[in-house]
């Protein structure tokens, strides 16, 4: 069972359901077409990260890259 973890940092004006649904469907997609793997065993969670708890380089990230 492939589990995936996307992580990403909240947008300005939000991340929607639609957004997240298309992103959740595409990577069950790519798993299959690459891999052969079943889209209805493949588990992808969507974490949104405050920009707080980001760093990058050693620094802890200002602004959305």
């Amino acid at each position: 069972m492939p589990y995936v973890n996307i992580k990403v940092t909240p947008t300005p004006t939000g991340i929607t359901r639609e957004q997240k649904a298309e992103l959740i469907e595409g990577v069950a997609k790519v798993l299959k077409d690459v891999l052969g793997k079943p889209e209805s065993l493949t588990t992808v969670v969507i974490d949104e990260v405050a920009l707080d708890n980001w760093g990058s380089g050693g620094k802890q990230v200002q602004k959305p890259v």
